[in-house]
């Protein structure tokens, strides 16, 4: 006798076994593991400019639907928050809010990136950079490095002092601390007066270094400022004439005077004894 199809189509086995083939390819998709990949060097970011923080899924796949996530020291240091397709940076760290931007245009290969704008001395260190699926969450590590040039050093002559001249050489807006050498024409290394160097709020490096250049001293002087992580230097170069050192020396100055007065007497004397004599 056979059987009603109406029934065998209805019965719970073959329900079961339509619902298991349905819904075995969303369970393959959800179990899929990958590695987050970042880059395999520190990324050197500039004082007052932007710096991009790049990272990817491997195999490549669409990052649409996950979680991306950018924090500092633990994970609720949150740095910025991409969640079901929109940022959400509620929770973001006061430091960074208005600073921050997911770029997604590559985000169906599962590439992304997150521009930091404005880049501060605080921002420098570790990043983690975390995608998070259903099922399966992954991270990966950067590392922000951040470097300022300063100004040009501006040498000034700031009076006389120990029977030489007092010359200081400024410099402002500098990260990390830099090196400060005085130097000559042949490039050996001059000892300082002083040296001062500050860390303003901003966490700039300024610099204030002062020589005692003697008269019997090469005339050419040069201030070099140098960034230790950048390997970059900024140098000026001022010549000081014989003038300068005789102003300094008044009684050079009137030996000369005296001295010119003398030839002219004695000149005009032995003129006047040449005449007679005639």
């Amino acid at each position: 006798m056979m059987k009603d199809s109406s029934s065998f189509c209805q019965s719970p086995s073959l329900f079961g076994l339509i619902t298991f083939f349905l819904s075995f390819p969303i369970h393959i998709s959800e179990s899929v593991t990958f590695k987050v990949i970042g880059p395999s060097h520190p990324i050197m970011a500039f004082m007052g400019e932007d710096a991009m923080l790049p990272c990817h899924l491997s195999p490549r796949m669409s990052a649409e639907n996950m979680q991306v996530r950018w924090f500092r020291f633990d994970f609720t240091s949150l740095v910025h928050l991409y969640h079901n397709g929109i940022d959400q940076n509620a929770h973001q760290m006061p430091e960074y809010q208005g600073r921050t931007e997911f770029l997604r245009d590559d985000i169906a290969n599962g590439s992304v990136t997150l521009r930091i704008r404005d880049i501060r001395p605080s921002d420098k260190g570790q990043y983690n950079c975390l995608f998070e699926s259903r099922t399966y969450n992954q991270e990966a590590l950067l590392e922000l490095e951040v470097a300022g040039l300063g100004s040009a050093p501006l040498i000034s002559l700031e009076g006389y002092q120990d029977g030489g001249i007092h010359v200081v050489c400024r410099s402002v807006g500098w990260y990390p601390e830099p090196e400060v050498i005085w130097r000559d024409p042949s490039g050996r290394h001059l000892p300082s007066l002083s040296e001062m160097k500050s860390q303003a709020a901003n966490g700039l490096f300024d610099t204030k270094y002062s020589i005692i250049l003697q008269e019997n001293a090469n005339p050419n002087l040069s201030c070099w400022i140098r960034n230790p992580r950048l390997n970059q230097a900024k140098e000026s170069v001022i010549y000081i004439s014989d003038s300068f050192f005789q102003k300094g020396n008044p009684w050079k100055v009137s030996f000369h005077v005296i001295l010119a007065i003398l030839l002219v007497a004695i000149s005009f004397i032995l003129y006047w004894l040449i005449q007679k004599c005639k």
